[in-house]
């Protein structure tokens, strides 16, 4: 292994995802993760590579990573490496990481993600940036998106055109503001990103073919490991699966005047379009539904084929999640209300009034075909 200096910023080359991989299955994340690296390391001419860690999993899952955008693959595989540890996971990607010296590593802000990332940051003495929303590289497209998503006087700001660092956007203080952060004096820049925020690209057989997988040796012990995996069990709590929903019908504080009957509404709409319940932070935070179901910038990011906003003001943190949804239906009482800017079809009106004639049509529709 060559010598490891974290702040030989001009050493470190090539953008990475950790691939995260369980029971074997690779997880979308890595999907989404891919496609936005391909971007990154596109922007800056540099390789893209996935790494995976674990235990006998299937080739054609490790090839199928270059269809969404990966040049090289490095498989470490080892017994140790079936399950997630800490201790064995942060031990293995951390020696890679030395080795091969990327500039770039992202990690999805999964559970497994969140554990490992902190860890390796603090082990290669680097910066991390937990749960971003938004990555880039490219002076000019940054500039961009600051147009689109803030509101700085841009005629006031001064930006370095030359830079390459990588830009790291999240919310902060609750959500209320975007922050920025880069780490320009250490490598590698590290950053956990949401599920659901990147757009996963259209998978690609000739890049998949064409990728170059590499099985790298494994020095892992159970001696490196401080806890022995006895038994995994699942949890059979029910979860709603908004980031996969192609429907979401979603609560505000529209149904706060008898939040049962608000709630109950929803799930009747969602169920006779084939659809899941979701809700705003104010519904969340007042206990009126689970936060599994929160839509926003400190919830899910989403992009369903259908959006329905009930009650819901249309604050900026609610409608950066669900932003992109193809298309977006609002019921809201107050005709200025700003969910009204960003959908596509709007009703002025009482949800309670409103989304029971909805259903009424709809299955009327339905019965008739």
């Amino acid at each position: 292994m060559s010598e490891y200096n974290f702040t030989d910023t001009a050493a470190f080359h090539g953008v990475w995802v950790f691939c995260e991989q369980r029971d074997g299955v690779i997880q979308s994340i890595s999907y989404q993760l891919l496609s936005e690296g391909r971007k990154l390391a596109n922007d800056i001419g540099v390789e893209l590579c996935g790494v995976v860690l674990g235990s006998s999993v299937n080739p054609d899952y490790l090839k199928a990573l270059g269809g969404y955008g990966a040049d090289r693959v490095y498989y470490l595989d080892s017994p140790l490496l079936k399950d997630y540890t800490t201790d064995g996971y942060a031990k293995v990607l951390c020696d890679l990481v030395k080795d091969k010296k990327p500039e770039i590593v992202l990690i999805g802000a999964t559970n497994i993600g969140r554990d490992l990332g902190p860890r390796c940051a603090a082990r290669l003495h680097t910066g991390l940036t937990a749960d971003a929303t938004h990555l880039d590289i490219d002076t000019t497209k940054y500039v961009e998106f600051l147009k689109e998503s803030s509101s700085l006087d841009m005629s006031k700001q001064k930006f370095d055109y030359e830079d390459r660092n990588l830009k790291m956007t999240r919310p902060a203080f609750g959500g209320h503001l975007m922050a920025t952060i880069i780490c320009p004096r250490f490598r590698p820049q590290m950053s956990t990103v949401r599920p659901g925020v990147m757009q996963t690209q259209e998978y690609d057989e000739a890049s998949a073919a064409k990728v170059v997988v590499e099985n790298i040796p494994v020095e892992l012990s159970a001696d490196d490991i401080g806890v022995e995996i006895l038994e995994i069990k699942k949890s059979a709590a029910k979860m709603v699966d908004l980031i996969g929903a192609d429907v979401i019908v979603s609560v505000g504080r529209g149904i706060s005047s008898d939040p049962e009957k608000g709630i109950a509404l929803a799930e009747e709409l969602a169920g006779v379009l084939g659809g899941v319940v979701g809700a705003s932070r104010a519904v969340v935070d007042a206990g009126m539904i689970s936060s599994d179901h929160q839509v926003g910038q400190t919830g899910k990011t989403v992009h369903p084929r259908i959006y329905v906003a009930l009650g819901i003001s249309g604050a900026i943190q609610h409608v950066a999640g669900m932003q992109d949804s193809e298309t977006i239906i609002a019921v809201n009482k107050n005709e200025s209300a700003p969910i009204f800017g960003v959908a596509n079809y709007g009703i002025v009106g009482d949800l309670f009034k409103v989304v029971p004639q909805l259903i009424a049509e709809i299955k009327a529709v339905q019965a008739a075909k």
